[in-house]
């Protein structure tokens, strides 16, 4: 985890607790062959060394999968899905000279639907999404709300090799294990439609939402995985303990002046309902 996805962890963290509530830590690890070995390992030391503890044990996506295939094949059933066998170099290639295409153009929307593999290829499964407004309470960033056909369009919900889609496991957790509130980082405010699209046809309405704003470094990058940025193992190695780690996580987001050192505990005390969102 680099320093980016620490601080969003301490503020979603303190959030939770200082509105009394649970903080549940799910590991997306569904895509298996992006999975590094130890990775979750680090994660989890990383978050109890600086006191950033969680309710109940860790929720796996890669154990959830008949859960997903359940839903696919719900939606599947109801008419919400379609085989669609758009590679990913026939949309890079129609939407050139202008950039990738924000909405999938709905190329297979309405042919007679194939669900078994032709050229030894099976096709991914889209959602039909309708003309809709999808809209959600957003405690910090721009107002919740994306135009279903300009904005999100017809999402891959499985793909043609058949891995999960991140919008569809994301938006049937949180309705599963009951979320009410998710603190996550700006950068993905734009995948909010896309899960949202998701539990609106399942009939149910999203959780609240609050995107933290992105951290920074001095030359105005945002910090990041591909960006090798530093992490916590970087800091141990300059000499900072959880106390000096935790003031530099909190003053970044300005909630305590700069070289403050204090526990995640002590931190939650001092913020006294403060570190509400709105």
């Amino acid at each position: 985890m680099h320093l980016g996805n620490l601080r969003t962890a301490l503020v979603s963290w303190l959030d939770a607790r200082s509105q009394g509530g649970q903080w549940l830590l799910r590991i997306d690890d569904l895509d298996s062959p992006r999975n590094r070995a130890g990775a979750t390992d680090s994660i989890l030391e990383d978050l109890q060394w600086l006191g950033l503890n969680w309710d109940g044990p860790p929720v796996f996506q890669g154990q959830r999968r008949g859960l997903y295939a359940s839903v696919l094949a719900a939606l599947r059933r109801d008419g919400f899905l379609y085989p669609c066998r758009c590679s990913r170099r026939l949309l890079a290639d129609i939407s050139a000279p202008h950039g990738r295409l924000s909405v999938y153009p709905g190329f297979c929307r309405g042919l007679t639907p194939l669900w078994g593999p032709q050229n030894q290829r099976l096709p991914s499964w889209r959602l039909r999404l309708p003309p809709t407004t999808l809209a959600w309470q957003e405690r910090l960033a721009n107002e919740g709300r994306m135009e279903g056909s300009s904005q999100v369009g017809d999402l891959v919900l499985r793909r043609a090799d058949g891995l999960i889609a991140y919008h569809l496991a994301t938006a049937v957790d949180e309705l599963a294990l009951g979320i009410s509130d998710v603190v996550r980082g700006a950068d993905l405010w734009s995948s909010t439609g896309a899960q949202v699209a998701v539990m609106a046809v399942l009939g149910h309405a999203p959780p609240r939402y609050g995107h933290v704003p992105l951290w920074h470094d001095q030359q105005g990058q945002r910090l990041s995985k591909r960006q090798g940025s530093e992490g916590l193992s970087g800091l141990r190695a300059r000499g900072l303990d959880a106390p000096g780690v935790i003031g530099l996580l909190a003053a970044s987001a300005g909630l305590v002046p700069q070289g403050s050192r204090l526990s995640s505990n002590e931190l939650l005390q001092k913020m006294h309902g403060v570190s509400n969102l709105r």
